[in-house]
């Protein structure tokens, strides 16, 4: 059967698998938060867009790290709260704490190496941001012509070519 001839998937079922899948890392998380800790040997890698709806992350990581970071759960975290929609965390970087907040949705991947345990998923789309204003700006004026010989002055003619996008 040609491609063009499958039917619609109407149900969404890829959404819904992702939406399974981001259930998976939620209950891992609960597991290790609080009290508890890793078990054994796990750790996680976690990938995530930074320009993602509801991601929170201080300005200088939004800096260095505009699309995407990866955070690494293992020794050193602390104040690990995941909830229904996302996870908080609070991680040493430059030897300073510095709090995260990120929506299971903007997570791209999900690593457990000590098991070889990897979930992967599609890209969020990047959360809108507000266009700044555009400044009005003048024309530039194109150099004075110098007078017609009847005394009066040539018309002056301005092309706008240069004010196009190209």
């Amino acid at each position: 059967m040609p491609k063009d001839d499958q039917p619609k998937d109407l149900m969404g079922y890829e959404a819904l698998q992702h939406n399974a899948l981001r259930g998976v890392i939620r209950a891992a998380l609960e597991r290790v938060g609080g009290a508890r800790g890793l078990p054994g040997d796990h750790h996680f890698y976690i990938s995530f867009r930074t320009d993602a709806e509801g991601v929170t992350v201080p300005e200088d990581l939004a800096a260095r790290y505009p699309e995407e970071m990866t955070i690494v759960l293992q020794n050193q975290f602390w104040d690990l709260a995941p909830g229904d929609t996302g996870f908080s965390v609070t991680l040493q970087f430059g030897g300073q704490p510095k709090s995260l907040v990120v929506p299971y949705a903007a997570v791209t991947r999900f690593q457990d190496p000590s098991v070889n345990f990897v979930l992967h998923f599609p890209a969020p789309e990047p959360r809108r941001r507000a266009l700044a204003p555009v400044a009005k700006r003048e024309p530039a004026r194109a150099p004075p012509d110098k007078p017609a010989a009847g005394g009066g002055e040539a018309p002056k003619i301005v092309s706008l070519d240069q004010f196009r996008k190209k």
